[in-house]
């Protein structure tokens, strides 16, 4: 399953949106720099022609990606009756007395400071498929243990 993505629906939108600005403005004002680099005279040691052009790399790669995942990508739709942990929901889990707040997302749309984690990851895949008051526990990157008792499930 490591070729195929996995989107929420808002994951969708939100690569969608990005690709659209990075193809649209973010091409034409990268575009532009260059262009304006150029006028400044030789580009072999013109800092700024230099710069623009590997903006310009940086963001095709970016588009090429975000092209690829959502060309390879499986939108999946909660369903709020399984009372199970699935991609898309928000899961409260007791971590040792500490309550800690999850949305279980795809790979490509993790991100762990907005407290979205994917459904590959030790704690992610570890949860998918229990329901409330379920004891779970994850094997961390290092081995350790990581008891956790679900506490709610969001859908």
């Amino acid at each position: 399953m490591a070729d195929q993505n996995i989107l929420t629906e808002e994951g969708k939108q939100k690569l969608e949106d990005e690709l659209h600005y990075l193809e649209t403005e973010k091409r034409a004002e990268v575009g532009e720099r260059i262009r304006v680099a150029r006028e400044f005279g030789d580009i072999s040691e013109n800092s700024e022609y230099d710069d623009a052009k590997n903006e310009q790399g940086l963001m095709e790669a970016r588009i090429a990606e975000i092209t690829n995942i959502l060309a390879n990508a499986t939108v999946v739709a909660t369903s709020k009756r399984s009372g199970k942990v699935t991609v898309g929901c928000t899961v409260t889990v007791d971590m040792g007395g500490k309550q800690r707040d999850f949305t279980i997302v795809g790979a490509a749309e993790s991100d762990v400071r907005e407290g979205k984690i994917s459904n590959e990851s030790p704690v992610g895949a570890a949860l998918i498929g229990h329901k409330k008051g379920d004891e779970v526990t994850a094997i961390g990157p290092t081995g350790r243990e990581i008891p956790m008792t679900i506490v709610s499930i969001k859908h």
